[in-house]
């Protein structure tokens, strides 16, 4: 059962989060230290050096040998079945948007396991609760957030490229009617799937979020194969700066909600459609990605539980770095990180009646 020493430590988790938060938000709204730009240059700085070298930290001390391969194939399932399910109302819906379905597979899917997780999952279930949560947070970094880069670039390359077309066609438009051409270029061509594949795979070769993890998992690997430990020079390099990795996550979304015209920048309706996506959807596909493989007892509870962890931090760096719908997974974040406490021990009192 928690007592109010757990509840204490999981406060203790989330307090230094909303320190960063408003210091972000302070230096823009009330003292004025960064402009817009500057703010850019702070997210790409958390984007591309602080988050890329904390995942290949806290891959680099699991041990790959050790872990619950139904639970990973339970979480496996559970995202397939939402990306089913987003990729139908895509397809099939009147209202249906790549866009939109991007965001709402960041906000039933991506949690903020370690931070929040670790702490909560030791007071409910002990070290089964944190090595699983652990492995959770290791599966999301070296595939799912992988996948939401992926489909990040391409939509952003797609659009690039389709831009530039439409921008070269235009001007040879224009040309043909002052008469200066030939007047067989105002047919635009999409570019082949194929083509934008491959620019796609080249921005994510030159992005260390695509390979951090693999990198981190490679060393676990090797480390607990033959009980190699990383030099100490090496990991001191790593912990220089991925010891900031959520700190400037946070400052980089209180700059952001500075620049927003209010604090919930994305309004009620938006809010609690993502609170039902985080708290709601996602457990529910996790319950059936459970059934499915068989999980029972305690890891069943820390199954469905993990899945209603708070909003992912990475997922509101990427949204903004890609500029779609970062407003709502700041507010995803911020408020969803302030309900969960009483979400997730509500979870934990009717999950105690299942076997």
């Amino acid at each position: 059962m928690i007592g109010w020493e757990d509840v204490y430590k999981v406060v203790v988790a989330m307090v230094p989060l909303y320190v960063a938060l408003m210091l972000g938000y302070g230096s823009v709204k009330w003292w004025g230290i960064f402009t817009p730009e500057q703010c850019d240059a702070i997210n790409r700085l958390v984007c591309y050096f602080t988050l890329p070298l904390f995942a290949v930290e806290f891959t680099s001390h699991i041990d790959p040998f050790e872990m619950n391969y139904r639970f990973i194939g339970a979480d496996t399932i559970s995202k397939l079945v939402i990306v089913g399910v987003l990729a139908l109302w895509a397809k099939c819906s009147s209202k249906g948007s790549y866009c939109w379905s991007i965001t709402s597979f960041s906000l039933s899917t991506l949690t903020n396991a370690l931070v929040v997780g670790v702490p909560l999952m030791r007071a409910m279930y002990g070290e089964t609760g944190v090595d699983l949560v652990v492995q959770s947070s290791v599966i999301q970094a070296i595939i799912w957030l992988t996948f939401l880069l992926f489909v990040l670039e391409f939509r952003r390359s797609g659009v690039s490229i389709a831009s530039a077309a439409a921008t070269k066609d235009g001007g040879e438009q224009e040309k043909d009617v002052e008469g200066n051409t030939n007047g067989d270029g105002g047919v635009s061509s999409r570019p082949s799937f194929w083509y934008l594949l491959k620019v796609v795979g080249m921005k994510l070769a030159s992005n260390p979020n695509s390979y951090a993890c693999v990198i981190g998992l490679a060393w676990a690997f090797v480390a607990n194969r033959w009980h190699f430990e990383m030099p100490s020079v090496m990991e001191g390099s790593i912990l220089i700066m991925s010891k900031a990795g959520t700190g400037t996550a946070m400052f980089s979304m209180g700059t952001f909600m500075a620049l927003q015209e209010k604090i919930i920048a994305c309004g009620t309706s938006l809010t609690i459609f993502g609170m039902v996506l985080r708290f709601i959807a996602g457990p529910a596909a996790m319950a059936i990605g459970a059934i499915a493989v068989g999980l029972h007892g305690d890891v069943l509870r820390v199954a469905i539980i993990q899945a209603a962890l708070p909003q992912s931090i990475t997922s509101f760096i990427f949204a903004k770095e890609y500029g779609i719908h970062a407003e709502v997974l700041s507010t995803a974040v911020i408020f969803g990180t302030i309900v969960s406490l009483p979400v997730l021990v509500a979870y934990y009192a009717i999950l105690e009646f299942i076997n």
